[in-house]
């Protein structure tokens, strides 16, 4: 690591407060010139209230902000930009319908005799990606037809143009494919070999890891540790956010648990994506579904839940045969499905939380729905969602109790069978607890689940069985507790029906 005795920036003793409430108490932070800088802790631990200080948007209470050993007072967030201190948050400040070389230089275009220089703002953006080493972006694609992962190359490409000193990246993989991801590991890579500090903001242990020189740990708002990546172990770093061991994540099936009759079976299913899928869950069991991106595990989920339905083989439910051709009519058979991507797909964010508990009760079960919707405050307060009241907007929750209103929505239709779509995505260690906790909960009740997810860990620790899939296809089944080589052997490369077994 290239870092200067003395540090790029200093954060001394800062304090926030909103409403009277402290969500920052006396934080000290120090980021040094040429290192990626992880900065850890639950939801609510006070991470974006710090980020969004160093980036302008909120002016501390108490404390001091130096920059290159001079003190700095930022009221606005251009005044941080141009003091080299850029920001990219998990919500892009992309135009969609402007080129990459617009949005990169938004409201400071260059000019020539009064008039946009554009072919220079060209030249320009395509110097900075040149200097980044990143091609295949070019400076007038529209910003509407790129990748998740582009448009975030862009904001960091941004953020360069403003000769950027530190840059602080706000959980940047949360929205990424698994292909993707190595593109901003290089990339941040290449800031650090520049001698750009990079504050990291992200829940997943692996990149904090992988990318990190050192580690500050919120907790309340206060700072727990700052340490070196390589002096402490994952099991420690989640010990101190969280008061647990790592190895307590994944509880243990209840006492009395077991295995039912079949409740999902699938034979010989397939359509434009998938192809020959047939498993069975049975009440009370988790089958995991791994692979890599565009294995076909979403396409299942969409498959079931009737997004794209299957166009050939057989789904039955307790024994009866469905084939929900839309998800009203899967919610009505008994499925239930937790999507991905919950503030999209998942929630209404100007609604409250009750709202939005009820909204599939009362768009697809009407009939039901006053019935049911007595259970839904005590759902709520079985999953220890943390909100002022079911009033509060949703769109104020953190990403844990977002993931909760969500997981609150299906389970006050009863399912017979729950698809989870990475159900931890984008929420810290402690909310991916009490969503392990909920599924051994729901198993107990004889509810099927099939889980799909990109961390290994968790279909290793949840799931009794994994099917693994690989180009539309299941490659091979194992015993879930297997390691991680064995999943991804069979990932990577399909073996037939006898070798797998």
């Amino acid at each position: 690591m290239t870092a200067a005795d003395s540090p790029l920036l200093r954060m001394s003793g800062v304090s926030k407060s909103f409403f009277g409430v402290e969500v920052l108490h006396s934080v000290d932070l120090e980021l040094r010139a040429g290192e990626v800088h992880a900065l850890v802790g639950e939801n609510g631990a006070g991470k974006s209230t710090l980020m969004k200080i160093l980036a302008g948007v909120h002016r501390p209470d108490a404390g001091v902000i130096s920059l290159g050993g001079s003190e700095v007072h930022f009221e606005h967030p251009l005044q941080a930009q141009h003091a080299g201190v850029s920001t990219v948050f998990q919500e892009f400040n992309l135009l969609p319908e402007r080129t990459v070389a617009e949005n990169v230089y938004l409201g400071r275009e260059p000019r020539r005799r009064g008039l946009v220089d554009v072919a220079r703002m060209d030249r320009d953006t395509e110097a900075l990606f040149d200097d980044l080493g990143v091609s295949g972006i070019g400076a007038r694609t529209r910003v509407r037809s790129l990748s998740v992962a582009q448009q975030q190359v862009v904001e960091i490409v941004k953020a360069m143009s403003y000769d950027a000193r530190i840059i602080s990246m706000d959980e940047p993989t949360a929205a990424l494919a698994e292909h993707e991801v190595e593109l901003l590991y290089r990339l941040t890579r290449t800031l650090r070999a520049r001698g750009i500090a990079v504050l990291y903001v992200s829940h997943r242990l692996k990149e904090i890891f992988d990318l990190c020189d050192r580690i500050t740990i919120l907790k309340d708002g206060s700072v727990v540790t700052t340490t070196e990546t390589a002096r402490i172990t994952p099991d420690e770093l989640v010990r101190k956010m969280v008061g647990r061991s790592i190895s307590t994540f994944f509880p243990d099936p209840l006492p009395g648990a077991e295995l039912g009759p079949v409740r999902l079976a699938v034979s010989g299913a397939g359509n434009d994506y998938v192809d020959d899928i047939s498993f069975e869950v049975r009440a009370g069991e988790i089958v995991g579904l791994a692979g890599l991106q565009g294995s076909g595990r979403t396409e299942i989920a969409h498959a079931l839940f009737g997004v794209a339905p299957f166009t050939r083989g057989e789904v039955r439910l307790d024994g009866k045969p469905v084939s929900p051709t839309s998800p009203r009519e899967a919610v009505r058979a008994g499925l239930a499905l937790v999507t991905e991507d919950r503030k999209v797909e998942g929630l209404a964010l100007n609604q409250s939380v009750l709202a939005n508990a009820r909204l599939v009760l009362d768009a697809v079960l009407p009939g039901a729905a006053g019935k049911r919707a007595k259970a839904i405050p005590g759902i709520l307060s079985s999953l220890e969602l943390t909100a002022r009241s079911g009033a509060r907007e949703v769109r104020y929750l953190s990403g844990g109790n977002q993931q909760k209103v969500v997981l609150a929505k299906w389970l006050a239709t009863e399912p017979a069978v729950m698809v989870l779509d990475e159900p931890t995505r984008g929420i810290d260690v402690g909310a991916k607890r009490a969503v392990y906790e909920l599924m051994r909960e729901l198993s107990a009740r004889g509810v099927a689940i099939v889980m799909i997810s990109s961390e290994l860990p968790e279909l290793l620790g949840m799931a009794d069985r994994i099917l693994v899939l690989h180009d539309g296809e299941i490659s091979g089944e194992l015993p879930g507790g297997v390691d991680e080589e064995a999943v991804m052997t069979l990932a990577a490369r399909p073996m037939t029906a006898e070798a797998a077994r």
